[in-house]
């Protein structure tokens, strides 16, 4: 067995929830052959111990033959330890299986959500992703966890079927009809089941999601007392994924007791059958024995039916998830090798939508509307599908991987890396010690790294959580500023700083992006002092541009938003009183 997790999860089938699960059978086939072939012998095994009992009660205890009884308890105790050895082994492949299913299936999610990147959270909840790495991972593997049993069961069932058929055709014809007959009911009571699983699976999704986000922001929930409310929003929610619970729970109970009725039923009939016959003398002792064995032995095979049955539909569910995840496409398409390949030096990047034109070396202010600002920036880094060019090309014709490496958006979600600081700023350790400082300096950052206790060393959380939100800030932006991409796009690099910090980037910034090609999405007066020109976004199309003061004089709409983002209120018309009638 390979250890886990492999180091190449490969290319999954994702056309259905079907093929994602064969495709990971495909993967771990040898272990699931073994674990196969070892459930024959541990299920195979304990099929054969009514045989022996027969044996031994017709040939060694009624005849009063002690020599035969020892042989027949010879072979069966050869036939426990057979099941003892095989059964161990059998679990362990089994939990390889289960481990290799799940393992697999969060490295291809966490692999491609890195390759979504700043576009995952756009398109998946965060509920999805953790649910993925928690409840679908081990759903999935469950089912991969019983193939050994189910395929036991099968050929034992099978085995026990000849047997009786040879010394009872009534009973085996029994155990053929009523087999399939308990195997279906248990299959339809199965169908609710999975669409209270499936429905109660969203709720708890979108709970999660809620969660997750509201951990993220807590802080400012509490600075606008918004905890309450997020109490009473949450408290309604999850009492409805305790309501999609109890229906599954109770999907499940009825489940649970037809597993022992109906193989009940099965016994009480084989042992009533049996007893008749002996009593009539058309069976002996040990044969009369021998079918009451069988009888209870096939509870556990129609167990497993009926658990095989539940595993698969549960993770058939949880593959649809998967496969959901997987197939979201990398950038405005799915990517493919052969695109073309970005231009070499430094292109005019334009944005049709809005005519904007982002010339080389050009340090740009946009004012856009909070949102549509956001929006203008993916577009731009090609995180989601417009008419954007660069170097004359449609973004989506451009290789992906050389386009990330060209064009940096860092938008206003404040992410850091788990691990030392200076990983979380160079995360591929290519820059030195003064690259990394001067970096810190340019975003104001520095005063961060000197109270640290280590230094670049300190290891942080995933997402920072030690820093508040404008330290965050501007690590991000000191991480940007790092990579020194050909063309950097930030979202409001500065709305959670004091105004002379601000003013400082400002000046730091441009100052090292000389020569480089920078995008500033904000509507910061002290950012767009120091822009060499200011393009703003109006009714979805590049209204006016030039410097900031100018603007400021020349253009109506862009003063006010100006005077909105600095708190100041725009005058107001004057009301002529006097015979005016009023407005109805």
């Amino acid at each position: 067995m390979r250890p886990l997790p492999v180091a190449d999860a490969g290319k999954p089938e994702i056309r259905s929830a079907s093929r994602y699960l064969l495709w990971l059978a495909g993967r771990i086939a040898w272990p699931l052959i073994a674990a196969s072939l070892l459930g024959v012998l541990w299920l195979g095994s304990q099929a054969l111990i009514p045989v022996v009992i027969r044996e031994a009660i017709d040939d060694g205890l009624v005849p009063g033959d002690m020599d035969t009884v020892l042989r027949w308890s010879a072979v069966l105790l050869g036939l426990g330890v057979v099941q003892a050895v095989s059964g161990t082994i059998r679990r362990r492949l089994s939990m390889h299986n289960a481990l290799a299913a799940g393992f697999r299936t969060v490295q291809l999610v966490v692999g491609h959500a890195g390759s979504l990147g700043a576009g995952l959270e756009r398109r998946v909840n965060d509920g999805e992703i953790v649910s993925v790495g928690t409840s679908d991972m081990t759903t999935i593997g469950n089912a991969f966890d019983i193939v050994g049993r189910a395929f036991g069961a099968l050929v034992s069932t099978l085995l026990v079927a000849v047997v009786l058929m040879n010394q009872s055709p009534s009973l085996g014809f029994l155990l053929i009809v009523a087999l399939p007959a308990i195997i279906l009911t248990m299959g339809y009571t199965l169908r609710p089941l999975h669409q209270r699983q499936g429905a109660y699976r969203e709720l708890q999704g979108e709970l999660t999601s809620r969660l997750t986000d509201v951990v993220a922001g807590l802080r400012v929930l509490r600075g606008v007392g918004g905890e309450t409310s997020f109490a009473r929003s949450y408290r309604e929610r999850s009492q409805r994924v305790r309501a999609a619970g109890v229906q599954v729970a109770g999907a499940e109970a009825l489940i649970r007791a037809a597993q022992v009725l109906l193989p009940g039923l099965l016994v009480a009939t084989v042992t009533w059958i049996g007893a008749r016959a002996a009593l009539s003398g058309s069976v002996s002792p040990g044969e009369l024995v021998a079918f009451y064995a069988y009888a209870a032995f096939l509870i556990e095979p129609l167990a497993i039916f009926v658990d095989t049955a539940d595993r698969f539909a549960r993770a058939h569910v949880s593959a649809r998830r998967v496969v959901t995840v997987l197939a979201l496409p990398v950038g405005p398409e799915d990517p493919a090798l052969g695109r073309t390949p970005v231009p070499p030096g430094e292109h005019d990047l334009i944005d049709e939508r809005t005519g904007l034109v982002v010339t080389p070396g050009s340090f740009l202010a946009v004012v856009a509307p909070s949102g549509e600002g956001v929006h203008l920036a993916d577009r731009l880094g090609g995180y989601t599908a417009g008419p954007v060019s660069y170097a004359g090309l449609p973004l989506a014709e451009l290789r992906t991987a050389e386009l990330r490496e060209r064009i940096l958006v860092v938008d206003n979600r404040y992410r850091l890396l788990r691990g030392s600081l200076r990983d979380s700023l160079d995360p591929h350790g290519t820059r030195s010690d003064d690259e990394v400082h001067a970096a810190l300096r340019v975003a104001a950052a520095e005063d961060i790294v000197d109270v640290l206790p280590e230094g670049l060393d300190t290891e942080i959380t995933a997402v920072g959580s030690r820093f508040s939100g404008g330290q965050r800030q501007r690590l991000v932006l000191a991480r940007a500023v790092l990579a020194d991409p050909d063309v950097l796009v930030v979202v409001d690099p500065t709305s959670a700083v004091d105004a002379h910090t601000e003013d400082r980037i400002g000046r730091s910034l441009r100052a090292a992006r000389e020569g480089r090609t920078t995008v500033l999405v904000s509507a910061s007066p002290l950012l767009l002092d120091h822009a060499r020109e200011v393009a703003f976004v109006h009714e979805g199309l590049v209204a006016a541009t030039g410097g900031h003061r100018e603007l400021l004089r020349a253009s109506a709409p862009y003063r006010a938003v100006i005077q909105r983002e600095t708190g100041e209120e725009p005058a107001a018309p004057t009301l002529h009183t006097g015979t005016q009638e009023p407005a109805t």
